[in-house]
């Protein structure tokens, strides 16, 4: 197949096609199509299904080009990834949320199942390795149903609980002490919305990030409430969560069962809750594998090489 895509802005084909034409180069080894660049078009040949994710590529960095993003090398991957996972492991619409460039998609069919039961479920839990989403898509969803004004706030919520380390020896008063534990839900947050608008929302109250031990005695209504981190809770600090959920409101429950913190001898309110609200209706259960890491590739082989470790192979 051989497909000629015009140059909207050629003032600009620079950043499209990257230095030395990196970005290009990327995608041509991605699809394995042979592609050129001349008199303001980008000319695509090979196999039509790989011509088509090729072009989906270009026409989507042409379109983020005309919403002035900056065309970082990890935005051309993730819209790689998009395009290779498009029609055949069942990629998701993108989310909406306030940063216009934000181009937020599930990638993999594990990630599409996870946002299709936050959408269709008033309480989900998701379990799985570092890097597969799980609570960047909770973040996402809920910042996508706030500005659709679906909800009006949301809380995030987190065990603050030591990995190798006491609270009492943190400098710094009770905030600053659980500050590093609710990090990485701001992080998630800056990647949907201006910083001065998360400003003002947690100065509202519209989002609140707060340790798990300040949600006792609260009733949530029209919120999104996630719990990230979930494997860290006891089952009497499950229950007390999950007894949060008010009327018109979502509750994502996220976290790695096979990464808990807590004492050997106390059990994890995640695994509690998933086997004894397995059967209730409202309620999903979305488990994602290594299949679905979408951070840096080795995060992948890290997770295999130890989860072989805990399986007794030694290699």
């Amino acid at each position: 197949m051989d497909l000629t895509i015009p140059i909207e802005n050629p003032s600009r084909r620079g950043e499209l096609y990257g230095t030395a034409d990196r970005n290009l180069r990327l995608i041509r080894a991605s699809f394995d199509v042979r592609i050129s660049a001349r008199d303001n078009a980008v000319h695509l040949n090979g196999p039509t299904e790989a011509v088509r994710k090729a072009a989906y590529v270009i026409e989507n960095l042409q379109r983020l080009l005309r919403e002035n993003a900056d065309i970082s090398d990890e935005l051309v991957q993730d819209t790689i990834d998009q395009a290779a996972t498009d029609g055949k492991s069942g990629s998701g619409s993108p989310i909406e949320v306030f940063l216009s460039p934000a181009t937020i998609t599930p990638k993999g069919e594990g990630q599409r199942e996870y946002v299709e039961a936050i959408l269709k479920h008033d309480l989900t839990f998701c379990m799985g390795p570092a890097g597969t989403g799980k609570t960047f898509l909770a973040v996402a969803m809920s910042i996508s149903l706030l500005k659709q004004h679906k909800i009006k706030r949301i809380v995030l919520a987190r065990p603050a609980v030591e990995a190798g380390e006491k609270l009492g020896y943190l400098p710094g008063d009770l905030q600053a002490k659980v500050n590093p534990y609710l990090r990485p839900l701001f992080d998630a947050m800056h990647d949907m919305m201006p910083f001065d608008q998360i400003r003002r929302f947690l100065q509202n109250d519209v989002i609140e990030v707060i340790p798990l031990a300040f949600m006792r005695g609260r009733t949530l209504n029209h919120s999104a409430i996630i719990l990230d981190e979930a494997q860290n809770s006891t089952v009497s600090q499950m229950l007390m969560f999950l007894t949060r959920l008010g009327h018109h409101s979502k509750m994502v429950v996220t976290g790695d069962d096979s990464q808990s913190d807590l004492p050997v001898s106390e059990p994890s309110g995640l695994v509690d809750a998933v086997r004894r609200l397995e059967s209730v209706d409202g309620v999903a259960t979305v488990r994602l594998s290594k299949a679905d890491i979408v951070r840096h590739p080795l995060v992948q082989d890290v997770v295999e090489r130890y989860s072989r470790v805990e399986r007794g192979v030694r290699e």
